[in-house]
């Protein structure tokens, strides 16, 4: 089975029970070794040591819980006790990763934003995020041609409507997991190539780094602390090129998918006798569950942690995985510098599998206490206003791999999803809009999964129409 094949299989992918405890068992669980790790059993750990060494320039892939011969495992998808693995030539250290290139072109300028529009802010009035061209939910264009926006804006690849190729993402994991001892440590570092009309905007991100305890043989519980991935939903699983079966995030990737500093447990209890296991993730982090581009992570602006949390059920049969969650949020906006100005949020969650076909959704429902104070924070920047905003949204897909598998192309798999998103600001109208996403993905041995995308955003109500399709594509090359 490819890397990407198994990345597949943990996102709901799966085509069996059977499969899917072959893949567990490839995941590093103090299983059976992969293909990969005999070979380095075999040739040594000097061998191993060198390889690593060498390949440092190309940066890399990972999750933040049970390690995968080739993708970081969700805190949900595997067991977490500690057990000090059987064979004392297990590996402690590892570098892995990817290399996402991507070529996209968008239509009209490239941005949600019309010529014709004079509100104000204009980001307020209109989707920024929809025109996304690749897996960090970057957009074609930001420009605003020197229009008042007030901070609700992606990062931008700043192609505009030109067809270009892009280094999207190079990313590197170092995961330190000693033989004997219940502690590990992962760091996720990334390089993202850009060019702005200013210059070089290139930026060098420390994405991911925590430590986590796993104290218990008996139990499957851990702690962790640092900077991780969300707890709410399941979408932050697919957030890496590697790991997402397509190429966009859905238009409400951008309230769920964020990397948060704080503390968090993970637990789960098996229920033999009904195929089944239920699971709690917990945190409490200084800007709750969004992304960066939004909200500041690295430090509490207001001394208040946010908590968020997700309570999962699943169901594994021979012919059949499904896994159902409900996820909340609670506590001060990070935006601004007021206890008082709070942030709430509410979503449900849903996967299916069964012979090659995958089923998926996420409903979402989140609200914002306007901020008391003068200006709000973001990741890429200060703004003027720290605004009431509420949003309804969600999105569902379908996928299926074909049951067909050679030598070299080791997965074909086929997909579409709908998103849709409601949401206002104070003092301004609903904006209401959709998404329609159809796409295909070629797996090739262990090394390399081709993507190719197409996104038909449509305007429903309060923004202005505009011509803002994307035809994307991205060639991933995992180590």
């Amino acid at each position: 089975m490819s890397r990407a094949g198994a990345s597949f299989a943990l996102s709901g992918v799966g085509r069996s029970a059977k499969a899917a405890t072959i893949r567990s068992e490839r995941s590093g669980c103090f299983g059976r070794p992969t293909a990969r790790e005999r070979r380095v059993r075999r040739f040594g750990p000097r061998a191993f040591a060198l390889a690593a060494l060498l390949s440092l320039p190309g940066f890399a892939q990972a999750r933040d819980a049970g390690e995968p011969d080739t993708v970081e495992v969700p805190d949900d998808a595997l067991p977490q006790g500690f057990t000090p693995p059987a064979d004392s030539s297990a590996e402690t250290l590892r570098f892995t990763g990817y290399v996402d290139v991507g070529f996209a072109r968008a239509t009209g300028n490239g941005s949600s934003f019309a010529d014709s529009d004079q509100r104000v802010p204009l980001d307020y009035g209109v989707d920024a995020f929809a025109p996304a061209v690749n897996s960090r939910g970057d957009v074609a264009s930001t420009d605003a041609r020197g229009r008042f926006t007030n901070g609700f804006l992606p990062r931008s690849v700043a192609i505009g409507n030109r067809p270009s190729f892009l280094l999207n993402t190079a990313s590197l994991d170092l995961r330190f997991n000693p033989r004997a001892a219940p502690v590990s440590v992962f760091v996720r570092a990334q390089a993202m190539p850009r060019w702005s009309p200013g210059g070089d905007a290139t930026r060098f991100e420390l994405q991911q780094a925590f430590g986590k305890l796993t104290p218990l043989s008996t139990q499957e519980l851990a702690l962790s602390a640092g900077r991780f991935d969300s707890v709410f939903g399941f979408e932050y699983t697919e957030n890496e090129a590697n790991l997402r079966p397509g190429i966009t995030p859905s238009l409400t990737a951008r309230y769920t998918t964020g990397h948060s500093l704080g503390v968090k447990v993970f637990s789960r209890v098996q229920l033999p006798a009904l195929w089944s296991a239920v699971s709690l993730n917990a945190a409490a982090t200084n800007g709750g569950t969004r992304v960066e581009e939004l909200v500041p992570q690295s430090a509490s602006l207001t001394g208040v942690p946010v908590g968020s949390a997700r309570l999962g059920y699943e169901l594994n049969l021979q012919h059949l995985q499904a896994k159902l969650g409900v996820s909340g949020l609670y506590g001060a906006r990070n935006d601004q510098r007021s206890a008082g100005a709070m942030q709430a949020g509410f979503g449900l969650d849903a996967r299916a599998t069964a012979f090659g076909v995958s089923l998926a959704g996420e409903l979402l429902r989140l609200v914002d206490d306007p901020g008391p104070l003068a200006g709000k924070f973001t990741g890429q920047g200060t703004a003027e206003l720290a605004s009431g905003f509420q949003v309804w949204g969600g999105w569902v897909r379908a996928l299926w791999t074909l049951p067909w598998h050679g030598e070299t192309l080791t997965a074909l798999s086929v997909y579409g999803r709908y998103d849709a998103r409601k949401a206002q600001f104070a003092g301004m109208a609903w904006v209401v809009t959709n998404r329609f996403t159809a796409g295909v993905r070629l797996d090739f041995t262990e090394l390399l999964a081709l993507k190719a995308e197409a996104l038909w955003n449509r305007e429903l109500a309060g923004a202005p129409t505009v011509d803002n399709d994307v035809f994307t594509s991205s060639a991933v090359f995992t180590w």
